[in-house]
């Protein structure tokens, strides 16, 4: 078989777009690809900044600090494809980019490491105190003493939310000889000696050490909240590495103060600094054994090299080959490429009767179908369409005009 990877235009007029200093092993790859088109620039772009560039990208990356709002993508008339180098997703409007018809990607798993790794390291210097040994030291004063310090061997940390990284953590956890119980909305399978409880209140009455790892939702929204925290066991730990609404702060800087909670790493903020340098508050600065970091729960060289890597794969794949598996918006299809045939993507509506309109234009201007594969979401349908190449023209005029199409674009 011949090596069909191309697009269906000069790979130099595709222009990709990276933001927020994504890594550049991202860059290197799709320069590697043949992409010469590819601008990085170190921090994110507001609304209006992004409504003027945007608008002849056909590849956009970008972290957490760019938002992307269906103002952002009315004006990205060529845009194809978002990554998200990062977890999350909710810096974008999903639903607009199905209503636009652009894939969305993102890299749920590649920081999962670096995450987990700085929890354990969090708990640490919390149980045995360092933050504040740390400062005395800093001032000059010396502080050696072993009162309110212990072990993690033999104490029980309680994980809210027990997905990617949440289970990982439970493994590291365990190994250093802790006992493990979790609590998640979903059931899911234990590992090791981990056990499940029932409720929220279940575990956090019952751990020495709370790490949440949780998506922002709704739902999620103050999920410890000043009533949660009161049913802290007294001298509890919380780590916050997840979502800043996740915790009411000002509740847990009042148990701090009260010392029914001993200590907290908190990583990630309601309101975050657009940029370094910039101001940052919160009412948990000041207080004892507190270790606040600038959202770097996932910010290693490796994790960062992992994520451009694993997001730069995907959004090549579905430029090139229509692959759009991992995708938050297009329906998940991957298929091989088809030999003597060119490839058409038909993004449409999730309505009754565009497939079959679709074979009765192309068998009404008889034109070969030679291989069809059509996949749904609650909101779009993608179709795959590989079509006789000498009728290839012809058929991208002719699905452009089938109703409730969204987008049409040959690939080869």
């Amino acid at each position: 078989m011949n090596n069909i990877d191309t697009t269906s235009y000069p790979k130099e007029k595709i222009k990709v777009l990276f933001l927020e200093n994504i890594s550049d092993k991202a860059v290197q790859y799709f320069k590697d690809q043949g992409y010469t088109d590819v601008k990085k620039i170190a921090g994110a772009l507001s609304e209006e900044e992004l409504i003027k560039v945007i608008k002849e990208v056909h590849i956009l990356g970008i972290r957490s600090k760019t938002f992307i709002s269906k103002k952002v993508l009315d004006s990205a008339k060529k845009l194809q494809a978002i990554g998200c180098f990062c977890i999350g997703i909710n810096q974008v409007d999903v639903k607009a980019c199905k209503q636009k018809g652009v894939a969305l990607f993102n890299a749920p798993y590649s920081n999962t490491r670096s995450v987990a790794e700085l929890v354990i390291g969090a708990a640490i210097m919390l149980i045995r105190r360092i933050a504040d040994k740390n400062l005395a030291a800093h001032n000059g004063i010396w502080n050696k003493e072993a009162k309110g310090s212990f072990e993690l061997r033999g104490k029980t940390i309680g994980i809210i939310g027990y997905g990617n990284i949440g289970t990982q953590l439970s493994v590291m956890a365990e190994a250093m000889g802790m006992k493990v119980k979790f609590y998640d909305i979903e059931t899911k399978l234990p590992l090791g000696n981990a056990s499940s409880v029932k409720s929220i209140k279940d575990l956090v009455s019952s751990v020495d050490i709370i790490s949440l790892h949780v998506p922002e939702t709704n739902q999620t929204k103050n999920l410890i909240s000043k009533a949660v925290i009161k049913q802290f066991k007294p001298g509890a730990i919380l780590i916050n590495y997840a979502r800043g609404e996740v915790v009411d702060l000002d509740a847990l800087s009042q148990a701090i103060k009260e010392k029914q909670v001993s200590g907290a790493a908190i990583d990630v903020f309601p309101v975050e600094p657009e940029k370094n340098g910039d101001k940052f508050t919160t009412p948990l600065q000041g207080l004892s054994n507190v270790i606040l970091t600038p959202h770097i729960g996932g910010s290693t060289e490796e994790a960062q090299e992992n994520i451009g890597e694993d997001v730069s794969i995907k959004l090549y794949q579905y430029l090139e080959r229509g692959v759009s598996y991992g995708s938050h918006s297009i329906p998940s299809i991957s298929l091989p490429p088809v030999e003597n045939a060119h490839r058409i993507l038909h993004i449409h509506n999730n309505v009754p009767g565009v497939l079959s309109a679709i074979n009765t234009v192309m068998s009404k201007n008889k034109i070969n179908i030679v291989g069809q594969y059509l996949k749904t979401n609650d909101e779009i349908g993608y179709v795959v369409l590989d079509v006789d190449s000498k009728l290839s023209k012809t058929a991208i005029a002719l699905l452009k005009e089938v109703k409730h199409t969204i987008r049409v674009r040959m690939l080869y």
